[in-house]
């Protein structure tokens, strides 16, 4: 074989090999980027309404609190929509005329708990923007954001929505992954595991999120733009009470290195490196979710096979104000079996489907994860995980709603359904303790998320 023959062998079976080994990553050409301001919201979503009107066409009429509702930012989120009355209300006696709107999730809920769950279905709304500078940066990075070669890093991304337009299942993960980032997020929250006999075991939570790409004010030189801080303070269970976790999660690393973790141990008073944090780790009491399972999925994707499935317009919880509602109290909210659905608001919406498969070789409780994600807000309002057998296990919901001073929407109460266990665990509670605080950290600071922070905390 001549030179010639060979290296257009060799480079035939690399290109091949490359192909197979690793998705194309096209940054969005400029017809695409033209959709964002006219088919498309400037996020991505649809802007048109559904063929019977039962979901709106997008308005984005309202940026921070509509007319008429007083709010002040460290008070708790007035309700915008607490004048509606409902639609619908779903229930296992009459499922089945709602079947194609519901998620598997959903209908194993009706199946296992018949006489208790329902879902009250409210008029669906697209009237909140968010804030002008957000849509600016994603219209400004979208020709230029770029997943690495092993896609578990981006270069050149904006503070939310990396693709706008996602052609495969990786670029949807990764807004998933930006979603709900928010620039600075301070609070307490309240963790309760309801078992099928009643009991309840509490948890709670000091949780302090700084993430500097989210501040679209930020020094994009700055060394610290590539990252998200965080630091987890345990109160409750005693028995954990004063453990400390801080990690630093990169978000333009290739290969393993994209976040590091210490953790402070009262019981030793010492801070150790933690490198195997994160996953499928059990986290809170009972051990009901996962590291990962946090706002239904959060960190590396590196151990799934990302697959869009389509779109489909299904009811999700939606301006969730009742849930973070300081009048509510939690021995009001927290009925056996799953949330009162007293409380629970249902829109119905264009969600994404997307499906995580375990890769060969690789390891995780969940062997499959079905994640649904709001067309407006891409975040994960639903998710069934699945077990090794291939059998439904876990159905969890995060609720939200738009947070007026900070202008864009904020993942509030979740709730996490073992469908084997008849049990649930209730997590990001904050309606008997302090509202939680959006971007009103400015003391946050890189010496306060460090291992030597909390090394001194401890003692």
């Amino acid at each position: 074989m001549n030179k010639a023959i060979l290296l257009r062998t060799l480079t035939g079976a690399l290109v091949t090999a490359a192909q197979l080994g690793a998705p194309a990553f096209a940054a969005m050409t400029p017809d695409e980027i033209k959709r964002l301001e006219t088919t498309l919201t400037p996020v991505g979503a649809e802007r048109t309404a559904n063929k019977d009107n039962t979901i709106p066409a997008w308005s984005g009429k309202w940026q921070g609190a509509p007319a008429g509702t007083a709010f002040r930012p460290g008070e708790a989120y007035p309700d915008s929509h607490a004048a509606e009355k409902p639609v619908a209300t779903i229930t296992a006696q009459n499922m089945e005329q709602y079947r194609a709107h519901l998620s598997d999730g959903q209908l194993a809920m009706f199946k296992l708990y018949p006489a208790t769950f329902r879902m009250t279905i409210y008029p669906s709304h697209r009237d909140f923007r968010y804030g002008d500078a957000i849509y600016k940066a994603i219209h400004d990075s979208a020709p230029k954001t770029q997943m690495t070669a092993d896609a578990n890093g981006l270069k050149e991304y904006p503070p939310t929505a990396p693709f706008p337009v996602p052609k495969n299942g990786l670029e949807l993960m990764w807004n998933l992954r930006f979603s709900s980032a928010i620039a600075e997020e301070a609070a307490v929250y309240d963790q309760a595991v309801v078992y099928r006999d009643g009991k309840t075991a509490w948890g709670k939570w000091k949780y302090d999120i700084w993430s500097p790409v989210n501040n679209v004010g930020s020094d994009k030189r700055s060394p610290l733009i590539d990252r998200t801080f965080a630091r987890v303070e345990t109160e409750l269970p005693l028995r954990e009470r004063g453990n400390i976790i801080v990690s630093q999660s990169f978000w333009d690393r290739e290969g393993s290195d994209t976040a590091r973790t210490w953790q402070y141990n009262p019981g030793t008073r010492r801070v150790r490196q933690a490198p195997e944090f994160g996953f499928d780790q059990p986290l809170g009491p009972g051990g009901f979710r996962t590291v990962d399972d946090d706002r239904l999925f959060n960190g590396s994707g590196e151990r799934y096979e990302w697959k869009i499935v389509g779109k489909k317009e299904i009811y999700i919880p939606y301006h969730n104000y009742k849930l973070a509602d300081p009048a509510v109290k939690y021995a009001e909210l927290l009925s056996a079996n799953h949330p009162s659905p007293d409380y629970v608001r249902y829109e119905l919406h264009r969600v994404w489907i997307l499906e995580a498969t375990l890769k060969q070789g690789f390891r995780h409780q969940y062997a499959k994860r079905v994640l649904y994600l709001d067309e407006d807000t891409w975040m994960a309002v639903l998710a069934d995980n699945y077990d090794a057998r291939g059998q439904l296990w876990r159905t969890n919901m995060q609720s939200s709603f738009y947070a007026y001073d900070i202008k864009r929407y904020y993942p509030a109460a979740a709730f996490y359904h073992d469908l084997v266990a008849g049990s649930y665990l209730a997590d990001r509670l904050t309606n008997e303790g302090k509202p939680v605080r959006l971007n009103s950290s400015p003391q946050f600071n890189e010496a306060y998320f460090s291992p030597d922070s909390i090394r001194s905390a401890g003692h």
